[in-house]
């Protein structure tokens, strides 16, 4: 009895934490390759294969390709339909990150769900959407006809279903954002006597810079890139509703396979671009947030 009255408790030996290092050789190398293996079958070989089929006929085909009159339209209507939906969803994205991320209100979840809504949505099911609403058979097809506006299969069609796809983009990347920054130094600048729009131009912007620039070099590549929807509302009219993502599609079906690759290509720079400002844009907001 002495004895185990003497016997002190035994403190339990931590765990010593296990390094990934020490994994073994074999795991570690084989995750690896894996990886690359990946990397290489979905995305450089495509990639590679896309221009090579694109110069296989030499430099002056892929020039004649690109600069033949409907590819010189896609590119204009692609930048046309880019260039009026990112400026709307960028205003959009703002106003919504600031009434979600400042604000207490019933709703506000609805709201978040909302501008989720393109995210769950089908490309196709949208532009479907559009024509039952602007279509000639569409609740306002009738109204339309009468007064001579033209919606679906014309550009401002093609202008909607960009805004939609793309919609949630912008104010996605800035909710998080602006609701872990707080509004402290928004507050001090209002009691210190700043208007509203000083407050929003030296203190909130300059705080969202590159959250709001990643946001739009997502929306952009995303409207430059969109098919399904723009499909559904463009009615595939050559060199006047198509955008660069349709005209690939018309060239292939055409067995113009040296046309559609060229074209494609330009795609393919403009994905290597998005992901070089991706990154870039990902290392900037990072370092911002420290």
């Amino acid at each position: 009895m002495a004895a185990a009255a003497l016997e002190l408790p035994q403190k339990p030996v931590p765990a010593i934490p296990r390094n990934i290092r020490h994994d073994p050789p074999l795991v570690r190398w084989g995750l690896t390759l894996l990886a690359l293996l990946a990397l290489g079958v979905f995305i450089v070989l495509p990639l590679v294969a896309v221009f090579v089929q694109a110069f296989e006929k030499g430099i002056p085909v892929y020039l004649a390709a690109i600069r033949e009159p409907d590819t010189l339209s896609a590119i204009r209507l692609s930048l046309l339909a880019a260039g009026i939906s990112v400026p709307l969803n960028l205003v959009f994205g703002v106003a919504a990150a600031w009434t979600v991320a400042r604000f207490q209100f019933k709703g506000k979840s609805v709201l978040v769900t909302l501008i989720d809504i393109p995210f769950a949505v089908s490309p196709v099911v949208s532009g479907l959407i559009f024509v039952l609403v602007f279509g000639a058979q569409g609740w306002f097809g009738q109204w339309l006809g009468d007064h001579d506006i033209h919606i679906i299969f014309a550009v401002p069609g093609i202008i909607l279903a960009t805004t939609f796809v793309t919609f949630p983009f912008v104010a996605r990347e800035l909710i998080p954002l602006m609701q872990s920054q707080g509004s402290d130094e928004e507050e001090a600048a209002l009691t210190l006597g700043a208007s509203g729009w000083q407050m929003f131009r030296k203190i909130t912007l300059p705080n969202i810079k590159w959250g709001l620039l990643y946001g739009v070099v997502l929306c952009t590549a995303r409207a430059l890139g969109e098919f399904g929807a723009v499909s559904v509302v463009s009615g595939h009219i050559r060199g006047q509703t198509n955008t660069l993502p349709l005209h690939v599609e018309i060239l292939y079906n055409e067995y113009n396979y040296s046309g559609a690759f060229a074209v494609a290509s330009l795609l393919s720079v403009i994905a290597v671009i998005t992901l070089t400002l991706k990154k870039f844009l990902e290392w900037k907001t990072g370092e911002g947030a420290k």
